[in-house]
């Protein structure tokens, strides 16, 4: 399991989230650090990464502070609801209370950073 850090400035939000040993969260860490235009969906913040990686186990729910991967769209979800459009792969849950997700809008920049392995990791 690994750690990230996930910075919205224009929002004044970051959070962090855990990662989980899954091969699409494997993929996500591999391109980090990166930047991203931020896109919204309901309960959702959603971005564009540089990962192809196809349905994992996909979810059609999900709990809020869920951190997925969309196959389709190739992005990383930010939950603060529980719906997403269509299934995703869970590859993490975020640290603390989502619903800070919500003051973020379409355009701002949001960048993700690897903060490293926990020390159960391989």
């Amino acid at each position: 399991m690994a750690r990230i850090r996930i910075i919205v400035e224009e929002a004044g939000v970051e959070v962090t989230a855990d990662l989980n040993d899954s091969v699409t969260a494997a993929a996500v860490w591999s391109v980090l650090p990166l930047e991203s235009a931020a896109h919204t969906w309901g309960a959702e913040v959603y971005f564009p990464v540089p990962v192809d990686n196809g349905p994992e186990d996909p979810q059609a729910a999900v709990t809020s502070g869920a951190v997925g991967f969309w196959p389709p769209g190739k992005a990383v979800c930010l939950f603060f609801g529980q719906q997403p459009a269509s299934p995703v792969n869970l590859i993490g849950v975020l640290e603390g209370d989502p619903n800070v997700l919500e003051v973020v809008q379409a355009g701002q920049v949001v960048r993700l950073e690897g903060l490293g392995a926990a020390s159960n990791s391989k």
